[in-house]
């Protein structure tokens, strides 16, 4: 059944006169009775009463009227629901984050400018390792993955890269430790002997890995203390003193009352990237779009 012959017939339905329901609809009346008998032909029934002098609505276009309206809204709810999705204006986006993400204000600002803009999409957020993102990604499970690197990892072909920034790292120490009193520039040298509380390898998007090899071309082997996978117990056991930790640049806007932070020359940097697959999601166009503009 043609939507349009819906329309016509509604049109005519509600004027009760073929020429004022022509001029509505911006057409000529012959044509709008030729529609009309064509839905009648097609339909079985008579719609309509015709005579030289009124118009009027049959028993069985009267219990038609209000059935091809209902029709008509769903079709134009569809195609309202079809063009949103198209502008990304509803669904959903699964993005996938490292730890350090949510101290990054280029991506809370986005995210916070994304829910804003498109309050009809999901957002589910969801913590994960490096590795476990790239599978996800991989898998169609996830639609964004922000992750911290600091190798860069070996992608698909079909997956796209946006880095957002590039950050050196810090040393987090309590405030009455000796390398927290230093003026001068603080080094890997200075790490010699004293005890790391570091993320476990799986967790260190390959930070530790390249942290052993600085030092041992220094000629030393980083005394690594103890490996968490929490974030929380991270800082918590250097408050406490059991040791010192490394972290992205980006921490350094944390504010703990016991700790403090101090800039480590290393001869690396990490990367913080948005990665999502080839022919993402109007949403994932969207949110990348955010993120890129600049500060």
């Amino acid at each position: 059944m043609d939507l349009r012959h819906l329309r016509y017939f509604a049109c005519v339905a509600e004027e009760l006169h073929f020429g004022r329901a022509a001029q509505r609809l911006g057409m000529s009346q012959p044509p709008l009775s030729q529609q009309i008998r064509a839905l009648e032909e097609e339909l079985g029934v008579q719609l309509l009463e015709r005579t030289s002098r009124r118009v009027r609505l049959t028993e069985a276009g009267r219990q038609f009227l209000p059935e091809a309206r209902a029709t008509l809204a769903q079709a134009d709810l569809a195609a309202r629901t079809a063009r949103s999705a198209h502008r990304g204006d509803v669904g959903r986006l699964r993005l996938g984050f490292s730890t350090s993400v949510p101290f990054i204000p280029r991506v809370v600002d986005a995210l916070s400018r994304f829910r804003q803009a498109y309050p009809q999409v999901s957002l589910e957020l969801d913590e994960l390792t490096r590795d476990e993102q790239l599978s996800r990604l991989e898998q169609g499970l996830l639609d964004v993955a922000i992750l911290r690197t600091f190798s860069k990892p070996d992608l698909p072909a079909n997956m796209q890269s946006l880095r957002i920034q590039r950050d050196g790292v810090i040393l987090a120490m309590r405030q009455d430790h000796a390398l927290a009193q230093r003026t001068d520039a603080l080094t890997l040298d200075d790490l010699r002997g004293e005890p790391l509380i570091l993320f476990g390898a799986v967790n260190g998007a390959g930070f530790n890995e390249r942290l052993i090899e600085q030092c041992r071309a220094l000629g030393f082997a980083p005394n690594v203390a103890i490996e968490t996978a929490s974030f929380a117990t991270l800082l918590g056991l250097t408050a406490a003193g059991l040791g010192i930790t490394i972290l992205s640049r980006s921490f350094m806007r944390l504010n703990v009352e016991t700790l403090a932070f101090k800039p480590l020359d290393v001869p690396f940097t990490s990367e913080l990237l948005m990665l999502h697959m080839d022919l993402p999601s109007a949403a994932t166009s969207n949110f990348r779009r955010m993120i890129a503009e600049p500060q």
